[in-house]
């Protein structure tokens, strides 16, 4: 029997209507979210599918910067000096990697480090972008190579950094030149000339590298690769080959450059060679050498600290950042414009009995028994201090002051090298200005031998002494003499250029240069150990006093401590008939010009018309000091 209907309640018509409510609530809630879903797809997929098809296309693809290889550095014959060799860096990317704790620990015992250390690089990189490489170590050996390509796929996030890097064909001859490349700062970055750089570049941090950084950088090239979630590299896409830079041929001579700072090794001090007729520079030298490959991939502290704790200064540049008293080679200076000003003729004698007393003070001459009368030729070619007193005396300083500074002396050079010097051409408005005091006259009788307050530059010295032999013009010190592209084809090329023209009669600067002939040829020239036998060379020694003391009178030479002993000048041109060359050697503290520059000088020359004309060459000869005249200690 079938089952009878339920029967239906009466529906509450205000229930029903609350029910109905509640449909059209959830129903615009539901159709609220689906539009919402839908504007979000069509925003995803219509409005920004361009740029999120970028984005995902980027995931996939990682472009790399291809350093480009900087350009050669040549010397003025074309020897390649400084080129490039690959250098293997180890980097990471945090956006590659895992699980980082245990991949360093991997990597600290592969490279042999300590853990904290490449933490410390990795902290130090922290406000990088993730996917921006930290370099972990630069300038790997083979073997690690070797051992990081094998356990690639244990070190995700870790990678091999192939960029070119700086090779020392000749060591580290012409170091404070050419200085040497270190990564690119914080502070160097927010310089406007570093605009197109970026962090971890690699950039010039001293010499011609640093001032000539935008000819030798190159342009960057890119690399497109395509990338697993791993960050492994899958394939290459894309490839833009970087463009190498300009290279820049120097006006040095390498094998001059050698034979110089071979001749100085073991020495402090500087040696310049200069072309007197046109200002370029042939030698360039500053000892002791820095050491280029220690710079390479970044110096240590250890090796820092060695540096600035050296007691020779091996980061100074002493060519244009030494500045030293020019003891008697200024008498050079002195001897100009006696004769120019007409305060001594060739003719006119003073007596040297030794010393020359002026106020309550005695002064002295380095030949303690005397010259007895001493004529210009004969004061110069013996270096007679008593002679320049009184001559010094006649002139004034102010006077003195204006000859020096025509010639080059107390101000910059204008060389292209960084930090150059002033040094100092005293005058009585320069002291009451510095010390707020009236000049002495006691005073101009050390400033005209050299002394006092008188400071220069052994690229000054060097200049002076061209200007002497070339008919008075001061050429800009040149290092540069050609700008060529990759190719070898000149971009640029630099010619000599005058800036200035010395004080002084064109009689007076002959008279010097016989005299000075004289210093190293005579039987009585303080410079006889420079003599060669088939080249006249005129040159002027001098010593310079580093610090009076009185407990140190009576000592012998090599008894007095290092650093208290006086500064060696030699300076000198050849030939004698036709200068085509100066030459300016300074040692610090190597007592005397005539037996501790001197034979540096001699050394140079030699190779220098050795090469140039086959003459014999004399750096084996031996010299026998003993035989020259007593050099000058200054005061």
């Amino acid at each position: 029997m079938p089952r009878p209907l339920a029967k239906i309640n009466k529906i509450d018509p205000a229930e029903l209507k609350i029910l109905k409510k509640r449909l059209d609530i959830a129903t615009a809630v539901i159709i609220f979210f689906v539009a919402v879903l839908i504007a979000r797809l069509w925003f995803l997929q219509i409005h920004s599918g361009t740029e999120y098809a970028r984005r995902s296309e980027s995931n996939r693809i990682r472009i790399q910067d291809i350093v480009a290889p900087r350009g050669n550095i040549l010397d003025r014959n074309g020897k390649t000096i400084i080129t490039n060799r690959p250098r293997f860096n180890v980097v990471w990317s945090r956006e590659d990697a895992p699980n980082p704790d245990e991949i360093i620990k991997i990597l600290a015992r592969i490279l042999d480090e300590d853990i904290t250390v490449l933490l410390d690089r990795i902290r130090a990189s922290a406000d990088h972008p993730r996917y921006f490489p930290t370099r972990l170590k630069e300038d790997i050996d083979w073997k690690t190579l070797v051992t990081i390509e094998n356990n690639h796929f244990n070190l995700p996030g870790v990678s091999i950094e192939v960029l070119p890097s700086r090779d020392y064909l000749f060591g580290d001859f012409a170091s404070h030149t050419i200085g040497y490349l270190g990564e690119i700062s914080q502070a160097e970055l927010e310089e406007p000339q570093y605009a197109n750089h970026q962090r971890g570049d690699q950039v010039g941090k001293l010499g011609v590298e640093k001032l000539f950084e935008e000819t030798l950088k190159g342009e960057k090239g890119r690399n497109y690769l395509e990338v697993d979630v791993r960050g492994f590299e899958q394939r290459q896409i894309n490839l833009q080959e970087p463009l190498p830079g300009n290279d820049l041929q120097l006006t040095l001579d390498i094998d001059l450059q050698i034979a110089a700072e071979t001749a100085m090794e073991g020495k402090a001090g500087a040696v310049v060679v200069m072309e007197v007729d046109t200002g370029r520079l042939l030698v360039l030298c500053s000892t002791p050498p820095l050491r280029l490959q220690e710079f390479v991939g970044g110096i240590s502290s250890k090796a820092w600290n060695a540096l600035l704790n050296d007691p020779l200064n091996p980061l100074i540049n002493k060519t244009i950042q030494g500045q030293y008293p020019p003891g008697s080679t200024f008498k050079i200076v002195t001897a100009l414009a006696a004769i120019s000003e007409g305060v001594v003729t060739p003719e006119t004698i003073y007596y040297c009995g030794g010393s020359l007393n002026f106020g309550n003070r005695r002064y002295g001459c380095w030949k303690r028994g005397g010259h007895g009368a001493v004529d210009f030729h004969r004061a110069l070619v013996e270096s007679c201090d008593v002679y320049f007193y009184q001559v010094g005396q006649r002139l004034g300083v102010d006077t003195i002051a204006r000859y020096a500074q025509s010639m080059g002396l107390g101000q910059k050079t204008g060389i292209d090298l960084e930090h150059e010097k002033n040094g100092i051409t005293p005058t009585a408005a320069w002291k009451k200005q510095r010390f707020k005091e009236s000049w002495q006259e006691g005073e101009t009788l050390s400033v005209a031998i050299g002394q006092g307050y008188n400071l220069t530059t052994p690229l000054q010295i060097c200049q002076m002494t061209s200007a002497l032999v070339n008919g008075g013009v001061l050429y800009r010190p040149q290092l540069i003499q050609t700008v060529m592209d990759p190719e070898g084809k000149p971009v640029s090329t630099f010619a000599p250029e005058v800036y200035g023209k010395s004080l002084g009669s064109a009689r007076g600067r002959a008279l010097i240069q016989q005299a000075l002939v004289d210093v190293v040829n005579s039987k009585s020239g303080t410079a006889k150990v420079v003599r060669l036998p088939n080249v006249m060379v005129g040159g002027k020694t001098g010593t310079a006093q580093v610090i009076r003391l009185s407990h140190l009178e009576g000592l012998r030479e090599q008894a007095i401590p290092y650093k208290y002993r006086d500064h060696a000048w030699f300076t000198c041109f050849a030939p004698a008939e036709k200068p085509e060359i100066a030459v300016t050697v300074l040692v610090e503290h190597g007592l005397h010009g005539g037996s501790g520059a001197g034979p540096v000088a001699k050394i140079v020359l030699s190779r220098y018309f050795e090469q140039k004309y086959g003459l014999p060459a004399t750096e084996n000869t031996a010299v026998d000091t003993s035989a020259s005249a007593e050099p000058e200690p200054g005061d």
